[in-house]
């Protein structure tokens, strides 16, 4: 038998995911990042965040699967700023557009 309910939109919950301010991104600047499995189920658990490529995966790993509490542990501020141009390309845009709107200095860079 097939449902003909829709499914709930990816985007449900998402503004209450994001933090209030980058201040509030405490996440490391440097070093590794061990995610649990149930946020990194498929694929890699751990992240290099000094090294560019696995620190843009984890973040948008973060951005679309996180928790607010997520967020905030394993996402750094000022990272996040500076690699916001690429992340906005590697993410939906209406998940971007979202961040955007709750912290607009992200939109200014």
């Amino acid at each position: 038998m097939t449902s003909t309910e829709a499914l709930p939109s990816r985007l449900l919950g998402v503004i209450d995911r994001i933090p209030p301010s980058l201040g509030l991104l405490s996440g490391p600047d440097q070093g590794r990042v061990s995610l649990p499995v149930r946020l990194a189920w498929s694929g890699p658990t751990e992240f290099d965040v000094n090294d560019r490529r696995q620190r843009l995966t984890l973040y948008c790993l973060l951005l679309d699967c996180g928790q607010r509490d997520d967020i905030v542990r394993y996402v750094n501020g000022t990272l996040l700023r500076q690699d916001w141009p690429r992340i906005c390309r590697l993410t939906a845009r209406r998940i971007t557009r979202l961040w955007e709107r709750r912290l607009p200095e992200l939109a200014a860079h």
